[in-house]
């Protein structure tokens, strides 16, 4: 009896210490995408969300998603109340389920570089302009 529990005790452990890890940004435009990584909770796999706002605004996300939400789109309103006909950008979310498996598109550090060329890019031309 005593090895039927430390079995089970073991593969609980060992479920546990399975979750799943994600990369996460909570908004990007274009291909900046601030990410950091995340762990995921039971039931949640990790996501890539694309869509675009205004018909021409490159919008993405990453993190965790309820694998019921998964492979679907998503209308985000504003005002943000269900009976609003105003739909600012629907996003895709593709969901995947192995760690850090939301890389694409583009490597994680590529974004922290991308966005550190932009502000001093933006620094330069603000100082030329002035």
């Amino acid at each position: 009896m005593n090895r039927v529990i430390f079995l089970f005790v073991v593969g609980v452990c060992f479920a546990v210490g399975q979750a799943l890890t994600c990369y996460k940004c909570d908004i990007g435009f274009g291909n900046l995408c601030l990410t950091t990584q995340t762990t995921c909770s039971a039931g949640q796999q990790c996501f890539n969300g694309v869509g675009k706002a205004g018909g021409f605004l490159d919008i993405k996300m990453k993190g965790c998603l309820d694998v019921v939400k998964c492979n679907g789109t998503e209308n985000i309103n504003f005002p943000s109340s269900s009976s609003s006909n105003s739909t600012i950008y629907s996003m895709n979310k593709t969901c995947c389920s192995t760690d850090l498996c939301n890389a694409a598109p583009g490597l994680p550090g590529t974004s922290v570089l991308s966005l550190a060329f932009a502000a001093i890019s933006a620094l330069i031309a603000t100082n030329v302009l002035v």
